[in-house]
């Protein structure tokens, strides 16, 4: 299957469906995927034991269902999210914290570093910050094949969100470039290490991998570190009508994590600002488990032993 391709139609033809209709066929696709018990299911399900160890066996196959049609509807939504009008774009979103925590260093001419997990709708996030909070700026796992990346580029920046693709020269330095020019919000999914180089933390009871990026923006750019939550609502009533689905997010905006003290070695206060963050987006995570897209291995202990031996020591970049 050429997934470039079949992305780049969905892209240019799910507008011309009928929203219902849409919403009916993603929800078979999710149903689907989920009695086939796929590998990335089956995964899934591992990441939502470890969180949630309240839930036998029944309760975890469950909630993986309701995974599943949360992580379709992400797709929905991606597919559409380019023709929504900014009054719709409006009524999706929720914000809270951002006033109290954030706007003030962005209306002040500052920059905040993001720390995001994959939950909810991250791209829904994104459009509604560009559109009604500051400029965005982030980074994006480079995909293959290379035609898929460049049409996820194309996406994210048709929203008004700035994409350096990882692995592709000093994307640290260019992040922190753009932190110094001010006024951005540099949102970075960090709930993966996907270079193999990120710091070994506590998620949820149980030892996880997790990107640097966050602390180490904080550090060099000298600018707030903040956890943010996203999880899907349901909406009703005149919101739902405005928003033209029964679906919106809540973006949950944290306090700016303490500066660790600056005596301390580099690698410690980069450890202890993303455990920091670690802890708050983990509160999201066990409260909204089913907003959690978290179909690969993030726990220390489902990793292969190459990857558990590199865990033994903290690579901050």
């Amino acid at each position: 299957m050429n997934v470039a391709a079949v992305f780049t139609f969905a892209w240019r033809n799910a507008t011309k469906v009928p929203e219902p209709v849409l919403r009916g066929l993603f929800t078979v696709v999710a149903d689907v995927t989920w009695l086939r018990r796929t590998k990335s299911v089956r995964r899934m399900e591992a990441n939502y034991a470890r969180v949630r160890p309240d839930l036998d066996a029944a309760a975890v196959r469950r909630l993986s269902r309701a995974g599943m049609r949360s992580y379709m509807r992400y797709f929905r939504e991606a597919f559409t999210l380019q023709g929504v009008t900014p009054e719709r774009l409006l009524a999706r979103v929720r914000v809270e914290g951002y006033d109290e925590h954030v706007r003030p260093v962005v209306d002040g001419g500052g920059a905040a570093a993001l720390a995001l997990g994959h939950l909810g709708n991250w791209d829904l996030a994104g459009a509604y910050g560009s559109q009604y909070l500051a400029s965005v700026l982030t980074v994006a796992e480079r995909l293959k094949p290379d035609e898929l990346f460049e049409e996820f580029v194309r996406f994210r920046s048709s929203l008004g969100i700035d994409v350096l693709a990882l692995g592709n020269g000093d994307v640290l330095g260019a992040l922190v470039r753009g932190a110094k020019e001010g006024r951005k919000l540099i949102p970075l999914l960090s709930d993966r290490d996907l270079a193999s180089t990120g710091i070994e933390v506590d998620l949820a009871g149980h030892r996880a991998r997790v990107a640097a990026g966050p602390a180490l923006l904080g550090l060099e750019a000298g600018v707030p570190v903040h956890a943010v939550g996203i999880n899907y609502e349901r909406l009703r009533g005149a919101r739902r009508r405005a928003a033209g689905t029964p679906w919106g997010i809540v973006i949950r905006f944290y306090p700016p994590l303490p500066v660790p003290d600056a005596g301390l070695p580099r690698d410690e206060r980069a450890r202890l600002l993303t455990q920091g963050w670690v802890d708050q987006v983990a509160q999201t995570i066990v409260e909204h488990t089913q907003d959690w897209h978290m179909l690969q291995r993030v726990f220390v202990a489902d990793l292969g032993p190459a990857r558990q031996r590199s865990a033994g020591g903290q690579e901050t970049g």
